[in-house]
């Protein structure tokens, strides 16, 4: 009975804090490709507390604005899609700001438009600018360590490497680099981007990341608000299994799970 209480309370209380706010929800769910009908049920199927949405779809001048769909209790993260060089990022996030979407924001910069590769060194260059204006950045990067580490000195509040191009729902493609971010930076690191099953978050919250975004992989779904749920009791199982700590893997051989002496004998 005690160690039940200590597990609910251990999970109970594994939060994690993002711009000085605490979050139960490790499911950080896009908006792009929604339907304004659909997000709601999306939100709530997911159990998500941030959402990410492009200024396009905040705009208050729109008939049909994104921010009358979501539920109120969101956390918003504005991301600055469309953005080629840190200088339109910038832009973008002050008018988010501006639009009344908060101080959080993702910084998207990608030049690349075949394979939508983001530009590490302009996002560095986003992100200390806004970090200085009070922003809580969520850089979305290429996962290198380098890079990530000037990031965390420019002032970003996590970092968001990509497991593989965005919208391919392949899955963790630089698993090895992420791990190596998770092991050597001392910042959130939200995995972003590929991830195109629930499967694939769990691992990706097993190596111990700190949370999972998804968007295509949920909108793609022949039931989104289903996919969403899968996603929530993905990641809540790989956070569990994370800090449960892994059992120990074999490099060769194999051991019986049960005992084999004094029942085997002739």
């Amino acid at each position: 009975m005690i160690e039940r209480k200590i597990l609910m309370e251990t999970i109970k209380n594994d939060t994690f804090v993002l711009g000085g706010k605490e979050f139960h929800s490790r499911f950080i769910l896009g908006s792009g490709k929604f339907s304004q009908q659909l997000i709601r049920d999306v939100m709530e199927y997911g159990g998500s507390e941030i959402a990410t949405i492009a200024l396009r779809r905040a705009n208050a001048d729109s008939p049909e604005n994104i921010l009358d769909y979501l539920p109120k209790n969101l956390t918003l993260l504005p991301n600055t899609s469309g953005a080629r060089n840190a200088d339109e990022a910038v832009r973008i996030a002050r008018l988010s700001r501006a639009l009344g979407c908060g101080d959080f924001v993702k910084v998207e910069v990608i030049p690349d438009t075949k394979y939508l590769l983001p530009d590490n060194a302009e996002t560095i260059r986003a992100t200390e600018i806004l970090s200085k204006e009070g922003f809580h950045v969520l850089p979305y990067m290429y996962p290198d360590l380098i890079a990530a580490r000037r990031l965390a000195d420019a002032g970003a509040a996590a970092i968001m490497p990509l497991g593989a191009p965005i919208g391919s729902n392949k899955g963790l493609r630089t698993k090895d680099f992420i791990q190596i971010l998770i092991d050597e930076i001392d910042l959130p690191i939200i995995v972003d981007a590929g991830i195109g099953a629930p499967s694939q978050a769990c691992e990706a919250m097993e190596m111990g990341a700190a949370a999972v975004m998804a968007n295509t992989a949920v909108a793609t779904a022949d039931n989104c608000p289903m996919m969403a749920h899968a996603f929530k009791l993905a990641i809540e199982a790989g956070r569990a299994a994370y800090l449960a700590k892994l059992g120990r893997v074999l490099e060769s051989g194999a051991e019986a799970s049960s005992p084999l002496t004094g029942f085997l004998q002739d």
